[in-house]
């Protein structure tokens, strides 16, 4: 049976986050982080069974505050507009924290197989502050894919929005 350690699953999120950041993916290993947070690399498999497994852990913790910022967004907003402006504010804040992530191929590779499972969980998650300011679930998609990929893509929120807005005319 695996000794666990007590708050050591979130210093190893907080290592390997600092390091995919600074260094990116190939940067980030399982032994860089056991080493900076002095255990064994075997201590870290207890809590993650990959490299991938891994990073994606590391992106879950920063997209679920995401995910809660919106979901206050979307409670409190006076309109589509403002709540538009938060989600895409909330993407390009994770986006550019991540920027070297989404544009290292190695990464792309490696994550490229479950991407499209992924993505659909994302778009809807993205969907979910902006249904009520739709007409229909595919609306709220359809925007929360816009979004997902023009923000990606570097776009400004004026360049998205005149298109978007047109929807919720």
């Amino acid at each position: 049976m695996p000794k666990i350690i007590p708050g050591l699953r979130d210093r190893l999120v907080e290592e390997a986050e600092r390091q995919l950041v600074s260094g990116g993916y190939t940067a980030l290993t399982i032994r860089s982080v056991a080493k900076a947070c002095h255990v064994a690399v075997g201590t870290v498999y207890n809590y993650f069974s990959s490299k991938e497994e891994f990073v994606a852990s590391v992106l879950l913790v920063q997209w679920q505050q995401v995910l809660q910022s919106m979901k206050a967004a979307a409670e409190s907003a006076q309109s589509v507009d403002s709540l538009l402006r938060c989600v895409y504010d909330q993407l390009c804040t994770f986006i550019d924290q991540y920027r070297v992530l989404f544009h290292d191929e190695a990464a792309i590779a490696v994550f490229s197989a479950s991407e499209g499972r992924y993505h659909d969980l994302l778009r809807r998650q993205l969907a979910q502050p902006l249904r009520p300011f739709c007409a229909s679930d595919f609306e709220a998609e359809f925007v929360a894919e816009a979004l997902v990929t023009w923000t990606v893509e570097g776009e400004g929120f004026e360049e998205i929005y005149q298109v978007i807005r047109k929807i919720f005319k």
